[in-house]
């Protein structure tokens, strides 16, 4: 028998799915998927703060539409624990793209396009450590 492998990672309810009122729907999914909110927070992302956070992507093309998207208004940042937890969020999330995601994921119920796909989901191990540390050191 092997052990469960309980992990941290992070979910944003972007720009978007908080204007949509989104959130109490998104949290649902995620706390039915047996996962447990570790931290949450509400803010607005400065432009430093979002450059900082998609740094990964500076080099990208749709790096400044990502970044002024982010900072256009409010957030809800979680950090969600549990088994396998950073294959569930991605798994409830849907693709990125929601014309290519799955039926019955957010994105694909309540997103527009790539960039305005209502939540983001650390996308690996490595990724949600940083992306947890970024918004919840100590966690």
């Amino acid at each position: 028998m092997t052990a469960s492998k309980i992990v941290t990672t992070l979910a944003i309810v972007k720009p978007d799915g908080f204007e949509k009122r989104l959130i109490g729907k998104i949290i649902q999914r995620y706390e039915e998927a047996a996962l447990n909110l570790q931290a949450i927070q509400r803010l607005v992302l400065t432009r430093e703060r979002a450059e900082g956070f998609y740094a990964v992507h500076k080099e990208r093309p749709f790096f400044s539409s990502l970044v002024e998207f982010m900072t256009s208004g409010p957030v809800v940042v979680m950090a969600w624990s549990g088994e396998g937890a950073i294959d569930k969020v991605r798994d409830i999330n849907g693709a990125t793209d929601p014309k290519k995601a799955a039926p019955g994921t957010i994105r694909a119920q309540w997103g527009e396009s790539i960039q305005n796909n209502i939540v983001h989901g650390s996308d690996g191990p490595e990724t949600a450590r940083f992306e947890v540390a970024y918004f919840f050191p100590g966690l």
